[in-house]
């Protein structure tokens, strides 16, 4: 099979289309035919060599999400058969014609979707049901604020609030980011310019300085203070990334007087069974939205800016890092 390796740790160059051998669908695993694969900023990192791939996983063939078709099915395996449509999640190998994946993080294609429309749904959308529902524990009702809204976790995050029902959504981006949210018809109640000042002082105006019960943020260190001064009484910090900085100096009596709660996750690392629990969770509840009327609050849809060629990953990732992307950037695997 066709796959793209990190040759070395290092900039874009350093990924090289070559041949390997199929991967042996397991006990527990189906292989599939894959024919789209969704870039992530974990990607990135891997490639850098600041995020080296579990046991499980290759460990120079990036990749997370992937679409496609079961091509074999392993032992033990029950509710999937060859031919079925589908997308998951990895632990890595998925910029590659095949792969291997345990049968528990798998979900059905909805009908009316392509396979590029599958491609980029898997990990931006399991990411932020996560964080949203399983780890912020959102009830109806809620404000929730979602950082880098324009993003792939931003754009599913900014849906999936209003499919689980929040009061108020305030999404923070750049400013052109933000005019792309808009065209898109993106569900959000206030949109906040992060390159225009605090964005903690325009929450606190939207909600009259009850602040936000729920914030989702990918960018860490930097946003730390605005994030403690943007929480609500009892409100939940999901760190979802850490692009902008890991470290922080906190003043935990800001923390302590609001009784709230910082919660720090990624999905990657997580064992089989919590992956097949949150894939489970997010099929009962999430995927309907796919195939629902366009006025439904809980339809849902994935969010694509390009689709570059497999033997043009490096490229590809040479887009995501100049943050000119808006949703999911994509590898179709057989053009």
């Amino acid at each position: 099979m066709k796959a793209i390796r990190i040759r070395e740790p290092g900039g874009p160059e350093v990924l090289e289309l070559v041949e390997r051998d199929d991967p042996v669908a397991g006990a527990g695993e189906v292989r599939v035919r894959v024919r789209c694969a969704g870039i992530n900023r974990a990607d990135l990192l891997q490639r850098l060599g600041r995020y080296p791939a579990p046991p499980d996983a290759p460990p120079d063939i990036p990749g997370l999400e992937f679409a496609g078709e079961i091509e074999a099915v392993g032992a033990g395996v029950s509710g999937w058969s060859e031919g079925d449509r589908v997308m998951g999640i990895l632990g890595g190998g998925g910029y590659a014609e095949r792969v291997a994946v345990p049968a528990g993080q798998l979900l059905p294609i909805p009908p009316t979707l392509n396979w590029t429309e599958a491609g980029a749904i898997a990990e931006v959308f399991l990411t932020a049901a996560d964080a949203l529902i399983e780890r912020g524990r959102l009830r109806p009702g809620e404000t929730v604020l979602v950082h880098t809204a324009g993003g792939g976790v931003g754009t599913a995050a900014l849906q999936l609030a209003r499919a689980s029902g929040a009061g108020a959504i305030i999404a923070t981006a750049s400013a052109a980011k933000l005019d792309r949210i808009r065209e898109a018809g993106l569900p959000h109640d206030l949109a906040v310019d992060r390159r225009a000042g605090s964005f903690a002082d325009a929450v606190a105006r939207h909600t009259d300085r009850a602040g936000a019960d729920v914030i989702l943020d990918t960018v860490g260190a930097p946003y730390w203070e605005a994030n403690m001064a943007s929480l609500a009484t009892l409100g939940r910090l999901v760190i979802v990334g850490v692009m902008g900085g890991m470290k922080v100096e906190a003043n935990l009596r800001t923390l302590m007087g609001k009784r709230a709660t910082v919660v720090g996750t990624v999905l990657r690392a997580r064992s089989k069974a919590e992956k097949a629990h949150l894939t489970e969770m997010f099929a009962t509840r999430f995927l309907p939205g796919f195939t629902a009327p366009d006025e439904d609050p809980s339809r849902l849809r994935p969010v694509i800016d390009r689709i570059f060629p497999l033997a043009e990953a490096a490229e590809a990732h040479r887009y995501v890092e100049s943050n000119q992307s808006f949703g999911k950037v994509l590898l179709d695997i057989d053009a």
